[in-house]
């Protein structure tokens, strides 16, 4: 079935995001995800093309379109590519830091940060999840304790996208630890701020080229002009954002699904088994014809949330049924493309299964699947 969400300049993005994927990420993901990290080069040569910050407006260097389905195209093609360990980065900085610098920044800390951010110059990241907490934003125990003009910050982050690259970082802090939601606040630490410092890059199970990081903070004093929105309202700032956090992993599991699908037709198709391509059997017909059906339902469930976002209907409760069922289709999606590609599903140079490492965590970040059916059963009245 044909989309209609895209128009001619999608498709025209589309074109240049593609070319710059196969020119500047494909060739060299390989050993990126060997390094654990992509090289700072890539955020400015990306934005050279126009892949970052088009939501920023044109005074501060970006184009001043506040379009989702630009987001949604380098999405697509990052996941066709099944790149996406050495794509997150840029999708990151597009989909969850940007709509925190233009909708909360005050027009100074804008004229300070977005040109930068703009040109690929200033890489961004968001530090909510400590060690201690994860999806139970409010036990945050990273402090803030107003000095004069500064805060002083004291704690720990953990599992930071963009963590060994970020110049800017968003960090949720308790300014007044006596309160849960309403003690939150977000300042803006920066890179070389005096007691910031980053542990280790973490060595995960898939995503190898994603620079994830550990943060910690030992009396930073970050200035008072670092604080982005307002002090106490960090929670409502997060859980206004969230939806469209969790509607990019939603693109891209769906994304992901369709790459998966489209490599296990190629494979079943020419690879032999009794006399006869492994497609021609029943149970490969059936599995792939479900998994078509499952992809094509998703992607236009997806269409129409990324139509409502446009025009700022999107809710909490529709971003959340979108993330949890297309990161949950994206896991059976390449689990089955494993599946047939037998033994060679296993071997890490088919690209099914690395998709199938990167896979597993979209579950979990930007909201697991059980908090994602939380917010829908709550939405529900139970």
């Amino acid at each position: 079935m044909r989309r209609s969400l895209y128009e001619a300049d999608h498709d025209a993005y589309r074109d240049t995001v593609r070319a710059f994927v196969a020119k500047e990420i494909t060739p060299n993901d390989a050993e990126w995800n060997t390094a654990g990290i992509v090289p700072r080069e890539l955020f400015a040569a990306a934005a050279a093309q126009g892949l970052i910050g088009w939501a920023i407006p044109e005074e501060y260097g970006g184009s001043g379109v506040a379009d989702f389905r630009f987001n949604a195209v380098l999405v697509e093609e990052i996941c066709a590519a099944g790149v996406a360990g050495s794509g997150n980065g840029l999708t990151l900085v597009n989909d969850v830091c940007l709509p925190y610098f233009l909708d909360l920044a005050t027009p100074e800390q804008k004229q300070r940060w977005l040109p930068g951010i703009a040109a690929g110059e200033l890489i961004t990241a968001i530090a909510m999840t400590e060690p201690g907490a994860g999806s139970d934003l409010a036990s945050i125990s990273t402090t803030a304790r107003r000095d004069g003009d500064h805060y002083v910050v004291n704690g720990a982050k953990t599992f930071i996208t963009n963590g060994i690259n970020a110049d800017l970082i968003v960090v949720a802090v308790k300014t007044d630890p006596s309160q849960r939601h309403k003690g939150m606040s977000l300042l803006v630490l920066e890179r070389g701020m005096p007691g910031f410092e980053r542990g280790r890059n973490l060595d995960k199970l898939g995503q190898h080229a994603q620079d994830t990081a550990e943060l910690s903070f030992t009396d930073v004093r970050v200035p008072v002009a670092n604080l982005l929105g307002q002090e106490g309202r960090a929670f409502a700032h997060l859980v206004d954002r969230l939806p469209q956090e969790r509607l990019g992993i939603a693109v891209a599991g769906v994304a992901s699904a369709a790459a998966a699908l489209g490599w296990t037709l190629e494979y079943v198709k020419s690879r032999k088994a009794f006399g006869q391509s492994i497609g021609a059997f029943q149970n490969s017909r059936f599995k792939l014809a479900e998994l078509d059906t499952e992809v094509d339902i998703a992607r236009h469930y997806v269409d129409d949330c990324i139509r409502a976002l446009n025009v700022g209907e999107l809710t909490a409760v529709d971003a959340a049924k979108a993330k949890w069922w297309c990161t949950e289709l994206q896991g059976r999606a390449v689990d089955l493309g494993v599946q047939l590609h037998g033994g060679y599903g296993f071997m890490s140079e088919y690209a099914i299964t690395r998709a199938y490492a990167d896979a597993r965590i979209t579950r979990i970040y930007g909201g697991t699947t059980e908090i994602m059916k939380e917010v829908i059963g709550r939405d529900l009245g139970l």
